[in-house]
C-alpha cells in the first residue's frame, strides 16, 4: 500500500481538498477525522465532527478508542487498496495515526499551500471563524440520520473522473464543538470598502458596493473619480484596488480575490490660474 499525507493547520480547508487531490494521483481511499472513505464512501469509523468536544473530537481522530482503531485496521485489510490519503494537522499527528492503524511508511508528504493559494487558504479560515463549517468527503446519505437534522449545512460538490464517474461527494457540517463563531456582516464588509476610500482625494463619490463570499471575496464597485489634468484613470483605479486589498488583508486577514471597478463619472478639477 503507498500511503499519501496531506497536512495543515485546522480550518485550511484539506477535507474539501481531498478529493480533488486523491483523483490526481489515483487514491482511492482516504483516512479524515476518524474516518476510512473507499472509493469515495465511508466504509469504516465514526467522524471526529460528530463529537461534542474538541478533546474528544481530536482522540477519535488519531484511534485512541481501541474498539474505533480495531474496526478501521480490519477494513483497511478486507478492501483492495493500492494508495491511501491520510488527512492531519501536522506531519506529527498524521505518523500517530499510521501507527495506530499498523500503516506502511508515509512516502508522500503535502502540505495544503502546496495544494490551495494563500487566497483560498485565508478564505476557508475565515469561513471556519465565521460559519463554523467542516467539511466531511462522504455522501450526505451516509452522515448518521441523527447529525443530518441538525448540522448539514448542504452538499459542497461532487468530484467526477475524466471518464465522468462520480469520484466522491463534500458534505457541510457544523459540529457542535465548534462554538464562539465570530460574525461579520455584509454591512461591515461594505465599511471596510469604504473605509479603504475615503482617504482617497480623488474618490468623489461612491455609489453602489457589492461584496461575494465564495472561494474567494470577490468586490463590485460603482464609483465616481475627480481628476486633475493629465491624471490616469487606470493608475488611480490601481490605487483603489490596492487600498481594498490592504484593508481586508490587514483587519480580516483576507486576500481578495477580484476587485471590480466602474467609473460611472468622472469630473475634472479646475486649474488654478497662471499668475505673473
Amino acid at each position: 500500500m503507498e500511503i499519501y499525507a496531506l497536512y495543515g493547520p485546522s480550518g485550511t480547508g484539506k477535507s474539501t481538498s481531498a478529493l480533488a487531490l486523491a483523483h490526481r494521483f489515483k487514491i482511492s481511499a482516504i483516512i479524515d477525522d476518524g474516518i476510512l472513505i473507499f472509493q469515495g464512501r465511508k466504509v469504516a469509523g465514526q467522524s471526529a465532527k460528530y463529537e461534542k468536544t474538541t478533546i474528544q473530537a481530536v482522540k477519535r481522530a488519531i484511534f485512541l478508542d481501541e474498539s474505533h482503531r480495531k474496526e478501521v485496521i480490519q477494513a483497511l485489510k478486507e478492501n483492495p487498496i493500492e494508495r491511501l490519503l491520510i488527512l492531519g494537522t501536522s506531519q506529527k499527528m498524521i505518523k500517530r495515526i499510521q501507527d495506530a492503524l499498523e500503516l506502511p511508511t508515509i512516502e508522500h508528504f503535502v502540505h495544503i499551500s502546496d495544494i490551495r493559494s494563500s487566497s483560498e487558504i485565508k478564505a476557508a479560515l475565515f469561513e471556519r471563524e465565521t460559519k463554523g463549517r467542516h467539511a466531511i468527503p462522504i455522501p450526505r446519505l451516509q452522515v448518521e440520520q441523527d447529525f443530518i437534522s441538525r448540522l448539514i449545512s448542504r452538499v459542497e460538490k461532487i468530484i467526477l473522473s475524466s471518464k465522468k464517474e462520480e469520484y466522491g461527494e463534500t458534505t457541510i457540517v457544523h459540529p457542535q464543538f465548534h462554538a464562539g463563531q465570530i460574525h461579520v456582516s455584509e454591512a461591515v464588509l461594505k465599511k471596510l470598502v469604504l473605509k479603504s476610500c475615503r482617504d482617497l482625494p480623488f474618490v468623489h463619490e461612491i455609489s453602489k458596493i457589492k461584496v461575494e463570499m465564495s472561494a474567494e471575496p470577490v468586490i463590485t464597485l460603482h464609483l465616481s473619480l475627480k481628476l486633475a489634468s493629465g491624471e490616469s484613470i487606470q493608475n488611480l483605479s490601481h490605487q483603489i484596488q490596492k487600498s481594498i486589498y490592504q484593508e481586508f488583508l490587514e483587519h480580516l486577514n483576507l486576500e481578495v480575490g477580484e476587485i471590480d471597478l466602474l467609473i460611472t463619472t468622472v469630473q475634472w478639477k479646475m486649474q488654478s490660474p497662471v499668475t505673473s
